[in-house]
């Protein structure tokens, strides 16, 4: 008998936070637990394998504190780790939990923005590597051109309050640059990883009025709405208190500080233990 439960929120570092953020805006009636790993972030340029390890550590704490629901609120993890958790996990976990990503929800609609056809993608190395991006948009928007930039510096220059030093603004201007060079025509722009909002006012100084630029935390609010409204059976099993409980691998009061510049509201952990 599975018992009530908050939605699991799962991501590396802080990145996730901006989805969160904006899931709880479109559903506030729902509890969620969210999980930062920051003592071992950042996961962009780490192999498949590791990814894999410590997504499935990650969505098993969840699933041991009542989740029935896990969101993957990192690019890299849903491209590198989702598909295995899915397929190979879940069947011996309990194939009545559940775990998704952002990517799929992200590509569902994405193809629906552009005029040119042309799509840029700016992610972490890891999630550009794995070509989630290409083979999900080929499912939705198959006569769109993909061009993919990857932007190994971005997450650390976030994480460390750098985007507003001369320094940081360079790399981010570079990066947005070499993307824009590959294809003119891009009229769409997906931050590819969910620590991009952070900088997106930024970007958008950066590139043509003309380009549309797309953070992922409003769409996968949206989708997961309507994955609860579709699975009846699940969304009975999501408990309604209104209540958020954090938790990161990191230090407490630095999780705490940094969180609470993401969420814009003061953030309470528990520290756990991989």
């Amino acid at each position: 008998m599975h018992k009530k439960g908050p939605i699991g929120v799962f991501d590396s570092g802080y990145g996730g936070l901006t989805v969160l953020k904006d899931i709880i805006a479109h559903l506030p009636q729902y509890d969620f637990i969210y999980l930062g790993d920051n003592a071992r972030a950042p996961y962009g340029t780490r192999s498949f394998e590791v990814v894999y390890e410590y997504t499935l550590q990650a969505v098993n704490e969840l699933f041991s504190r009542g989740c029935e629901l896990v969101i993957l609120a990192c690019n890299t993890a849903s491209a590198k780790a989702l598909r295995s958790i899915q397929q190979n996990d879940l069947p011996k976990i309990d194939s009545q939990k559940r775990v998704l990503g952002v990517i799929r929800p992200s590509a569902e609609v994405i193809g629906q923005w552009t005029t040119t056809g042309h799509i840029g993608i700016l992610a972490t190395e890891g999630t550009v590597r794995s070509e989630s991006y290409p083979l999900e948009l080929q499912k939705f928007a198959a006569d769109c051109v993909v061009v993919q930039h990857a932007c190994p510096m971005w997450v650390s220059i976030i994480e460390n309050d750098q985007q507003n030093t001369e320094a940081g603004k360079l790399f981010i201007k570079t990066d947005i640059e070499k993307l824009l060079l590959k294809d003119s025509e891009i009229d769409v722009i997906v931050l590819g990883c969910t620590h991009y909002p952070l900088i997106e006012d930024y970007i958008l100084s950066l590139v043509p009025s003309s380009v549309k630029v797309v953070s992922q935390g409003g769409i996968v609010a949206e989708k997961l709405a309507e994955y609860l409204h579709r699975h009846p059976s699940m969304e009975k099993l999501c408990s309604k208190n209104a209540k958020i409980q954090f938790l990161t691998s990191e230090n407490t009061k630095v999780f705490n500080l940094n969180a609470s510049k993401f969420l814009g509201s003061e953030v309470y952990s528990e520290q756990i233990h991989f």
